[in-house]
C-alpha cells in the first residue's frame, strides 16, 4: 500500500504496520479482523470507515481523524484517545473492549457506546453531553469534572459518579444506577 489516499477498499485479516498507516487517508473503507497493534497512527484520517473484530490493543493513535468511523467487536484496551483530532470527528463503538482507555478532555457529544466493556476508562474533564452508554460495564471508570448533561446511563452498570464533581443536568439513570450516584455518602440502596 503506497497511496496516500485509499478509497472504497476492503481489508480482511491484514496485519497493518506503521508504513501501511502513517500519513494516509482512508475513505469509505471496511476493515475485518485486522491487527493494528504495531502501528503508530500519526496523521491518519478515517472517513466513513467501518471496523469489525479489529485489534488496537495498546496502539498509539496520536493525531488521528475519525469522521464517521464505527467500531464493532474491536479491542481498544489501554488506548489513549486524548490526542485524536477534534476539529471534525464522529465515531462510535458497539460490542467493543475499551478497558483502561483514555478519553481525557475530549468532546464526545452524542457519541454512542453500545454493549461495551469500559472498565477503568478515564473520562476526566470530558464533555459527555447526550452520550449514550447502552448496556456498558463502567466499573472503576473515572468521571471527574465531566459534563454529562442529558447523558443516558439507564442500561449501564457498575459505575460510580459523584454528582458534586460532575455536571449531570437531565442525565438519565435507572433506579438500579442510583447506588452509583450515592456511593460516596455510604448510603445503602435496596
Amino acid at each position: 500500500m503506497s497511496a496516500d489516499y485509499i478509497l472504497d477498499e476492503e481489508f480482511t485479516g491484514k496485519n497493518f504496520e506503521e508504513i501501511d498507516i502513517k500519513y494516509k487517508d482512508f475513505e469509505n473503507c471496511t476493515f475485518h479482523n485486522c491487527n493494528f497493534t504495531q502501528c503508530d497512527f500519526m496523521a491518519v484520517t478515517f472517513i466513513d470507515c467501518n471496523f469489525f473484530d479489529c485489534n488496537f490493543n495498546d496502539t498509539k493513535i496520536n493525531y488521528v481523524s475519525l469522521r464517521g468511523a464505527f467500531f464493532t467487536k474491536c479491542n481498544f484496551t489501554n488506548v489513549n484517545f486524548a490526542m485524536t483530532d477534534q476539529v471534525i470527528y464522529d465515531f462510535g463503538f458497539k460490542d467493543c473492549l475499551l478497558d483502561y482507555a483514555k478519553f481525557y478532555k475530549l468532546k464526545l457529544k452524542k457519541m454512542q457506546f453500545i454493549n461495551c466493556s469500559m472498565v477503568a476508562v478515564d473520562f476526566m474533564s470530558s464533555d459527555l453531553t447526550e452520550v449514550v452508554f447502552d448496556n456498558c460495564n463502567l466499573r472503576h471508570a473515572v468521571f471527574m469534572d465531566t459534563i454529562a448533561n442529558k447523558a443516558d446511563f439507564t442500561t449501564s452498570y457498575d459505575f460510580t459518579i459523584d454528582p458534586e464533581k460532575n455536571k449531570l443536568k437531565k442525565a438519565q439513570f435507572s433506579v438500579d444506577g442510583l447506588k452509583g450516584l450515592l456511593m460516596k455518602y455510604d448510603i445503602v440502596v435496596k
